[in-house]
């Protein structure tokens, strides 16, 4: 029988929608770090839980609440790192659409101390969305 890995375990009790009731999974001076050149205005790094509360506030601002966070795998890469493959879906300028991401999760002592969100902007799908 297969056991979770311990930051899986850590990364599933991490809620985009309630950042602050995760606040006991990340280090002081975690770092967010989102990468995107179509979006400049949220582009950058975020840190700490008021950081990550301002990267998810900005992301639900920019695409009016419709932004949502899909995960379709994690795969625990030795001690340290997870990557998370995720499907999120919004509605960005009145065009709803998904697009895939790779979020790479580094956990240090038990907390989330880095994280690096990349989302493959060239190739999003145009998608109806239901909401």
């Amino acid at each position: 029988m297969n056991q979770e890995h311990p930051n899986i375990a850590i990364l599933s009790k991490f809620d985009p929608t309630n950042v602050a009731g995760a606040a006991d999974t990340l280090a002081e001076d975690a770092v967010w770090h989102f990468f995107n050149p179509l979006l400049p205005d949220v582009q950058g790094d975020y840190v700490g839980l008021q950081g990550f509360q301002e990267f998810f506030e900005k992301m639900g601002g920019r695409t009016d609440g419709t932004f949502h966070v899909n995960p379709v795998s994690a795969t625990a890469i030795g001690d340290e790192l997870v990557v998370l493959h995720s499907k999120n879906t919004m509605v960005l300028e009145d065009q709803p659409i998904e697009v895939d991401v790779v979020v790479i999760w580094r956990i240090v002592n038990g907390k989330i101390t880095e994280v690096w969100d990349i989302p493959s902007v060239y190739t999003a799908q145009s998608k109806e969305i239901p909401y």
